[in-house]
C-alpha cells in the first residue's frame, strides 16, 4: 500500500510540472506570430508598390 501512494504522489507532482512548464511556455508566447505580422507587413508594403505611380521616362 504504501508503494501506491508513493507512485501517486509522484505522479502528481509530475503532473505538476507539466502544468507549470505548459504555463511558462503559454505566457512566453507573443500573441501574434512574428511571423503572420512580418508576412502581412511584406503584403502590405507590395500593395503600396505596386499602387506607386511609375515616373514617366521620355
Amino acid at each position: 500500500m504504501y508503494f501506491r501512494t508513493q507512485l501517486a504522489q509522484q505522479h502528481a507532482a509530475d503532473l505538476r510540472a507539466q502544468a507549470a512548464a505548459h504555463r511558462l511556455a503559454a505566457e512566453a508566447k507573443p500573441p501574434v506570430e512574428l511571423r503572420a505580422r512580418v508576412g502581412w507587413t511584406l503584403v502590405e508594403v507590395g500593395l503600396r508598390l505596386a499602387a506607386a505611380p511609375k515616373p514617366v521616362v521620355a
